[in-house]
């Protein structure tokens, strides 16, 4: 198969200069919480799915 690329329009990618401190925290910030948030929805996952094996275990028991 052959892998699709797309070419962007532009003739650069980035800002004009050096990030701020400003930008540096809010986007620090922002993978922080994405990171936490993903971490909350696998640990939720991996719950849901051993309680879903232990009701399987019972009905089998009966």
């Amino acid at each position: 198969m052959k892998r699709r690329k797309a070419e962007l329009d532009v003739d650069f990618i980035g800002g004009l200069g050096a990030l701020t401190r400003e930008d540096e925290s809010a986007i620090s910030d922002f993978i922080k919480a994405r990171k936490l948030k993903q971490a909350g929805k696998a640990t939720q996952s991996t719950t849901i799915r051993r309680n879903a094996r232990k009701v399987v275990k019972e009905k089998v028991k009966l």
